[in-house]
């Protein structure tokens, strides 16, 4: 029977395994840092299995696991900074996607990142430096790293006190810049890594206002809640704030997603994430660091549906990401990149939905993309491990060279595109339900862009799966030195270690989608019982449960249609002998290509006219005058008054008695004019 110890265990054992590779392995047994992977995968793997247990008794028996309330671990003065577990059926589900595809992720990275020992690569996967030089400790440090990652993850999943969920919210920004950049003897990694911590910043911000303007309301809370746990925040602040108040603290939250999950404007560090290791890619766009923003927003959602203004700013956010997002990955080139850019567009998605009032239904495409987006990832990795580049320019006819990564890439994209009957085709179809049961202009206007992103996201998948693995093989990078050099080209499936979670995560792309949300029940599972039960766990508020939208077959079959129409124009032009030529198209919209290309310019506009003109050419001049002239003067003068006064006061201390009896009879006389004449 579980209990609250084994829901700790869900945390504590990965924290285990980063000890032990960090603290042991790597500065004491540098020669078998090869056992670094086994102790990932061993801690992470027993945290799955206690997450999977909680999952079927929480969810699926119904069954209640008791655990104490938050422990107080700091007071000063009113303020009580407590650590707990908050367990409902967002926790549960979010453990089992977050250690599951982790689990997956670390078994894969056995053999992505060879070991030290046995490599002789000369470039491994985009380093310029043999791994050899690198030294010993590199294979350690990816898995300790990979390890505290899904630790930050699965604190902040568990948190039940919005100071602890910071605390954790903030590590896993640490681990995402550590591991973005853990080739950081590349300067386009270490970039890349500082991009995405300074961006992301800029989105904890705003979490960091919304939670100290939340303090300052902690005198309205009875005194029987604790103003920072996130289940009394839910179900009470609602309630004790007016509007304004709560529009500032849902918008500063929400400020805090927009930067961790890559909405727009902040999405620009996502892209340039790809620099990490191809597993890192897979485990922050599947279940980490992306996740965490839309987990944020779910973990708060009773206190948004208190703010139409906010809802409205959430819904909006996240249908023009979606199409602005999927709009680039029309024209990218690097696989990674296309995927990274899905990865933005699907999470837009997920934010379109939370502002429509589709909790359940947010949750539950969450819980697929984990999934089939993990599988993508992978299989890129595969399709790298064995041509040497991520280029698909100079991919091409692997179908026949890699015909497992074929099939399992396959139905990545097939569930990817919302196809019939892969997860993807469920979970889409519900948000797209919701939002056009949300009614109104607005409701039409995301309903069409949510459409609009559909066509995309069919197209450019396909796009990329007939030009890596249609047509004939254009030479891999040791064919084109443009091409992004990554090592040898060895045309073949990747190892078991590698094979073995692809196969597993495809299978899930299958089933998750209708095992989790079945229509009509199935084997005793009740018909939508995710998106239910996610509803009916929140608060009743001033709002009452909210019930999403049922399934609707003809949403489903318009959107499905809409789906192979992208498909079908992919396939037109990209297959072997085009219909469509793609170089025509280019050159027919060639400012529309360029455009998306160049990323709607807003690198630019954030790095050179933001950074380079406003920042460093107006702002860090006029503080930098500031700092000379008005501080700096300040202190100085300061110091001159201090050292002369001094001085001055000195002289009257000289020693001499005669001066001491002449100062006093002058006192003297000073004091009895003064009373004479006042008199």
């Amino acid at each position: 029977m579980l209990n609250e110890t084994s829901i700790w265990g869900i945390f504590f054992l990965p924290l285990i395994s980063f000890f032990t590779i960090s603290l042991i392995i790597r500065p004491f047994f540098n020669s078998y840092s090869v056992l670094s992977g086994p102790i990932a995968i061993l801690g992470i793997g027993a945290s799955f299995i206690i997450s999977l247990l909680t999952f079927v008794e929480t969810i699926i028996k119904g069954n209640v696991i008791p655990v104490s309330e938050p422990l107080e671990w700091l007071t000063i003065g009113s303020f009580q900074f407590t650590v707990g577990i908050l367990l409902n059926p967002l926790t549960t589900i979010m453990l089992v996607i977050v250690t599951g595809v982790s689990l997956m992720v670390q078994i894969y990275s056995i053999g992505y990142m060879k070991s030290p020992q046995n490599n002789h690569e000369a470039e491994p996967h985009g380093s310029s430096i043999p791994i050899r030089e690198l030294g010993q400790p590199v294979y350690a440090r990816y898995f300790s790293y990979m390890s505290l990652f899904t630790v930050a993850m699965v604190g902040l999943i568990m948190a039940a006190n919005i100071v602890q969920m910071f605390v954790f919210w903030e590590l896993v920004g640490l681990c995402s810049y550590l591991l973005i950049g853990f080739w950081f003897h590349r300067p386009a990694a270490a970039t890349a890594a500082k991009k995405a911590f300074i961006v992301t910043r800029v989105g904890d911000l705003g979490f960091l206002i919304a939670m100290i303007y939340l303090f300052s309301k902690a005198h309205l809370f009875p005194e029987t809640a604790n103003p920072l746990h996130i289940e009394d925040i839910n179900q009470y602040l609602p309630t004790l704030v007016s509007g304004g108040a709560i529009t500032l603290i849902t918008l500063g939250i929400f400020i805090g997603a927009v930067g961790k999950s890559g909405q727009f404007p902040l999405h620009t560090w996502l892209p340039d994430a790809m620099e990490g290791p191809t597993p890192v890619s897979a485990l922050i766009h599947a279940a980490t660091m992306v996740a965490a923003g839309i987990f944020l927003v779910g973990r708060f959602f009773p206190i948004f549906l208190a703010s139409d203004y906010t809802m409205t700013v959430v819904c909006l956010t996240g249908a023009v990401t979606a199409v602005f997002a999927a709009s680039m990955g029309l024209v990218s080139n690097d696989i990674k990149r296309v995927l990274a850019y899905s990865t933005v567009s699907q999470l837009g998605y997920m934010m379109l939905a939370m502002g429509v009032g589709a909790y359940g239904p947010a949750i539950f495409h969450l819980f697929t993309h984990a999934f089939f987006k993990a599988l993508l990832f992978l299989g890129s990795g595969s399709v790298n491990h064995a041509t040497g580049t991520f280029d698909m320019r100079f991919m091409g006819g692997l179908r026949k060279h890699l015909p497992i990564t074929y099939f399992t890439f396959l139905i990545g994209g097939l569930s990817l595109a919302g196809i019939f009957p892969l997860a993807g085709f469920w979970s889409k179809d519900e948000i797209l339900t919701n939002s056009l049961a949300s009614g109104g202009i607005l409701g039409m206007f995301i309903s069409l862009l949510a459409l609009l992103g559909i066509f995309m996201t069919a197209f450019y998948m396909f796009r990329a799966l007939l030009l890596t693995f249609g047509g004939t093989f254009r030479g891999g990078s040791d064919k084109d030195p443009s091409a992004i050099s990554h090592g040898p080209v060895h045309l073949a499936d990747p190892p078991i270690y590698m094979i073995l979670p692809m196969i597993l995560l495809a299978i899930l792309a299958i089933i998750s989608g209708f095992f989790a949300n079945p229509l009509f029940g199935f084997l005793g599972i009740p018909a939508h019982w995710m998106s239910h039960s996610l509803d009916a766990s929140l608060p009743l508020g001033l709002h009452g449960h909210i019930e999403g939208a049922d399934f609707s077959f003809t949403i489903a079959l318009v959107s499905s249609a809409i789906a192979l129409g992208g498909i079908i124009l992919a396939i037109l032009m990209y297959k072997t002998n085009p219909v469509i030529y793609p170089e025509t198209v280019g050159r027919t919209f060639r400012p529309i290509h360029i455009l998306l290309s160049k990323k709607y310019y807003l690198d630019e506009l954030y790095e050179d006219l933001i950074t380079t003109k406003l920042y460093y050419a107006r702002i860090a001049n006029i503080s930098d005058w500031l700092d000379r002239n008005i501080v700096d003067s300040t202190v100085n003068v300061v110091g001159w008054l201090g050292a002369n006064i001094g001085g001055a006061l000195r002289q009257l201390q000289n020693g001499q008695t005669q001066m001491y009896a002449t100062a006093t009879s002058l006192g003297i006389i000073i004091i009895s004019i003064i009373f004479i004449f006042l008199d």
